[in-house]
């Protein structure tokens, strides 16, 4: 189905003229453009609507220039305001076909979630997920093998955000874990301690509205556990894909992909660490569309990307990977890291996940 079929059956199912989208997710996975100038606001500075029959975008008189040469379609009209004269949601009121809908406060309009809309991904998404995917993993992977364990964390990150900016793509998330504070934090957000024994680097990466994570360790003089809990996460992920896509084939939801990452866990050694951060889910117009918990009812919907990225204490396992009903596909791969074939917990067959880079 495609968006505008999706946004044809919203408009039926909820009796609605028109719809629009100014968050900045769901305008880029409507019109494949950005509307983003102050990353601080969760509204845009152009809305997207349709009215089951045009697609058309709305924006201010500064934007529009920019937005009909670099951000939309050619077949997308745009139509300007001026900016001193009103507001971007007075100007959607004027000239919305009602009743509407919005992702963002438009008075009298019925509020919409997109992100059921934006899932399972179209075959236009998957494009632009790989080249997304494979020069993001590039950029981290880079930057990686030149670490010293004299690398501050902040420095490590920084460095990571230059060579993805570089590449046209945003990092909503740079974590950068040395050895003494990846084993204290789930989250290690960059601070001035050094790298030391080892370091988690862990990204979430984002252009044209798709989001690629992806986690990558590199060690120096690591200690002796190390290796066999990387090895211990990586089999929870492995996991976890592999209940994705039956679940997915199924028709079930998130929590019963939670209930074997769950079991995964008590497998491998290491029964309760899930309650020590949240296991990742699908992955696509947001990091994570949805998270999932012991009672996510999200709908596992193929195909998707997921990001799934358990943990165990000093270690973590991280990868986008897109599932579909006939295979898996690493999204974040490169094909120059060292992997290994890694087996989920009381499953056939082995999925290749990105081993320690020894430095």
């Amino acid at each position: 189905m495609s968006k505008l079929d999706r946004l044809d059956a919203l408009l039926d199912a909820r009796d609605l003229r028109s719809v629009w989208f100014a968050r900045p997710n769901d305008f880029a996975w409507l019109t494949g453009g950005n509307n983003v100038i102050d990353r601080e606001g969760d509204v845009g500075v152009a809305a997207a609507g349709y009215d089951g029959e045009v697609l058309r975008v709305i924006t201010n008189n500064i934007e529009a220039p920019r937005l009909r040469d670099e951000e939309l379609p050619d077949e997308v009209p745009v139509t300007e305001y001026d900016w001193y004269e009103k507001s971007l949601t007075e100007r959607v009121t004027e000239v919305a076909k009602t009743p509407a809908g919005a992702d963002f406060d438009v008075p009298d309009f019925e509020s919409v979630d997109a992100s059921s809309l934006r899932q399972p991904l179209t075959p236009e998404d998957i494009d632009t997920y790989r080249a997304l995917g494979q020069e993001t993993a590039a950029a981290v992977e880079a930057i990686c093998r030149e670490l010293e364990p004299e690398d501050t964390e902040r420095e490590v990150a920084s460095a990571v955000r230059g060579a993805l900016d570089s590449r046209g793509i945003e990092t909503p998330v740079a974590l950068v874990g040395g050895s003494e504070r990846a084993q204290k934090y789930r989250h290690y957000t960059p601070d001035d301690s050094k790298v030391g024994e080892y370091a988690l680097v862990s990204v979430t990466a984002e252009r044209a509205g798709l989001h690629a994570s992806l986690t990558r360790t590199v060690a120096f003089d690591p200690p002796e556990w190390l290796e066999s809990r990387s090895r211990a996460a990586a089999r929870v992920e492995a996991t976890a894909l592999t209940a994705t896509q039956r679940v997915g084939m199924e028709g079930g939801t998130g929590s019963e992909v939670f209930s074997e990452i769950r079991s995964a866990y008590e497998q491998v050694g290491h029964e309760g660490e899930w309650k020590n951060h949240h296991q990742g889910g699908a992955a696509g117009y947001a990091g994570r569309e949805w998270i999932a918990t012991p009672t996510t009812d999200a709908d596992v919907r193929l195909p998707m990307a997921f990001a799934w990225n358990p943990t165990v204490q000093g270690a973590k396992s991280e990868d986008t990977v897109l599932v579909t009903e006939k295979g898996m596909e690493i999204l974040t791969e490169t094909g120059n890291w060292p992997t290994e074939a890694v087996s989920a917990v009381g499953g056939d067959g082995a999925i290749p996940r990105p081993t320690v880079l020894q430095s």
